[in-house]
């Protein structure tokens, strides 16, 4: 016999469908997603720099302050890490291009019409 408490409480219902299983509400009613999909504030100054911290030594171009929603966030990434020919991720609104492309970075967002600024060293 389970726990009552193990099982969250919420048994079955077809009252409301789908829930999240992080805040317990139905899915189109959910707030942990909708603080997720919040575009973060910038200051309009894209930020792009050079980081090889925790990576063994290889380097890592990052491009932060872009105020965006995570999807098109995402599609400017892939759109970046074509025009040079490299992997990478999108995390926590940083835009993290694999090897040392930042020339390229900043000449691609500049054409794109944003303001672009090398940070670091």
């Amino acid at each position: 016999m389970k726990n009552k408490l193990s099982a969250g409480g919420l048994v079955y219902s077809t009252e409301a469908g789908r829930m999240c299983p992080t805040c317990r509400q139905p899915v189109s009613q959910c707030v942990c997603r909708q603080a997720a999909r919040a575009v973060p504030a910038g200051d309009g100054v894209v930020r792009v720099s050079r980081e090889t911290k925790g990576r063994g030594g290889k380097a890592v171009t990052l491009v932060r302050g872009l105020a965006l929603p995570h999807d098109a966030l995402a599609e400017l990434g892939k759109q970046l890490r074509t025009a040079c020919g490299s992997g990478g991720t999108v995390k926590d609104g940083v835009i993290e291009i694999q090897g040392d492309h930042i020339e390229r970075v900043m000449a691609a967002l500049k054409a794109q019409g944003h303001t672009v600024k090398r940070a670091g060293g």
